[in-house]
């Protein structure tokens, strides 16, 4: 079996054989699969009326369990977007009644970012119907080929995902 990845690989390994473009091997087809997932994500959520984001924000929500509150900081942080960023997305989110603001009573000055009931059923439906879709694109993997691989992308990821300052060499 061979991808468009094969291709590109012979061609640069032609052109630039002075170069080892092994790492081309994964990485290119992790970002040509990132691509699919995304357009994927955009059509499945289209169909909620959500955005990517909107979507990201509303999860980040319903996976915090009853009373599905957050603060935005939290919610920042877990989405790795800047505060400015966050509360344009609250304000829009709010506006659309998918989530309300409520004063937090941990801290007299902070709000918590709740879930609403329209929210909690768009999020979950638009979750059954992501997670039908990539099990589609995951089914011709064995239960073991998919731990393997998920185990694999984590090692990956793991470094990737900390502090800026050890994740990666500087260039």
């Amino acid at each position: 079996m061979r991808d468009e990845v094969d291709g590109l690989v012979e061609a640069w390994r032609t052109e630039r054989p002075d170069l080892d473009v092994e790492p081309l091997q994964v990485l290119s087809r992790v970002s040509r699969l990132s691509r699919h997932l995304d357009r994927a994500r955009r059509t499945v959520f289209t169909k909620y009326d959500l955005e990517p984001w909107e979507f990201d924000v509303l999860a980040e929500l319903r996976r915090s369990g009853p009373p599905y509150e957050l603060t935005p900081g939290r919610l920042l942080r877990a989405t790795l977007v800047t505060s400015g960023t966050m509360t344009n997305r609250i304000d829009r989110l709010a506006a659309a009644g998918l989530v309300g603001r409520f004063p937090d009573p941990a801290d007299k000055r902070g709000v918590l970012v709740r879930l609403s009931e329209e929210g909690k059923e768009r999020v979950d439906a638009a979750l059954a119907d992501l997670l039908s879709y990539e099990e589609s694109i995951l089914g011709g993997l064995s239960r073991g080929d998919r731990e393997t691989l998920a185990s694999l992308l984590r090692s990956l990821l793991s470094p990737l995902d900390e502090p800026a300052t050890t994740a990666l060499p500087r260039w």
